[in-house]
């Protein structure tokens, strides 16, 4: 009995031992760090450091049902890069996924932490605006273009994007939803690309 008394003790001693807490804390914390790591890969795209569509398809999902009770707001930009390929073919692969992850980290300098950014293809992304109103959503593409052509990188490379935005209507679906985004896409491409262009 006594033996046990002291490991009991012993075992006491131990995990108030203010060097044993500071190591499992520190355990604690690394594994957090993995798990947080391997998380963030999961959901971001390499080449451009935004999230991948598989991410923003749950997302999605989550903000359109909350849009449908009438909760929210919610506005959608599809972009595209205007005449990428041609950009492939001029600087080469390693340079072009130099200027995607470039526009990338420069979109993500002005949209919000709840704004989901997602590449959707080959030189497409997608912009989901929880609780934006389509006339902020505007504001914002004009923005985005505006900064695009600014930045010293991009132009150098002609790089410009065409934008379709729209925001969501109680009787959309889902796929409503992203047809008149890329129906609007499609018209800004063709009125002569790097613009925006709004469908209601």
């Amino acid at each position: 009995m006594r033996k046990n008394s002291k490991l009991n003790q012993k075992k006491k001693e131990t995990l108030f031992n203010p060097d044993f807490k500071k190591k499992i804390t520190n355990l604690l914390n690394e594994i957090q760090e993995s798990v947080s790591s391997f998380y963030e890969e999961a959901i971001k795209d390499e080449k451009t450091g935004v999230y991948n569509h598989k991410f923003f398809q749950t997302i999605l999902e989550m903000e359109i049902e909350k849009a449908k009770r009438g909760k929210q707001k919610l506005s959608l930009m599809m972009m595209d890069i205007d005449d990428f390929k041609k950009t492939n073919e001029i600087y080469g692969h390693f340079k072009a996924d130099e200027l995607l992850f470039q526009l990338g980290s420069l979109m993500k300098k002005y949209i919000r932490k709840s704004d989901i950014l997602a590449k959707f293809g080959g030189e497409e992304f997608l912009l989901l605006l929880p609780e934006t109103e389509i006339n902020k959503a505007e504001k914002l593409a004009s923005r985005l273009i505006k900064e695009i052509n600014s930045d010293k990188v991009l132009k150098k490379h002609n790089v410009t994007i065409s934008i379709g935005v729209t925001f969501f209507k109680k009787e959309d679906t889902e796929k409503k939803f992203k047809e008149r985004a890329n129906k609007a896409l499609k018209k800004a491409k063709k009125e002569g690309k790097n613009r925006y262009v709004i469908l209601k």
